[in-house]
């Protein structure tokens, strides 16, 4: 078994929320926010709670936050 396996299911997940339009940051930033599947303003999606996924989430804070349940 991995470390990473949850019985619980939902506590290995991160719910991500675009807060702040990506039209005028750079294109890097910009392919940071599709890969996650954020479109629309306040968006939420929820990702598994991996280090690449949190990095994602680091490398635009000023775009993005993490939604508390």
């Amino acid at each position: 078994m991995s470390s990473n396996a949850n019985p619980a299911g939902t506590a290995g997940t991160i719910r991500i929320r675009l807060v702040r339009s990506p039209i005028c940051a750079p294109v890097k930033q910009k392919e940071i926010v599709r890969a996650l599947g954020l479109r629309k303003l306040n968006q939420v999606v929820e990702k598994p709670d991996t280090p690449s996924f949190r990095g994602f989430v680091k490398k635009v804070p000023h775009l993005l936050e993490l939604v508390s349940e």
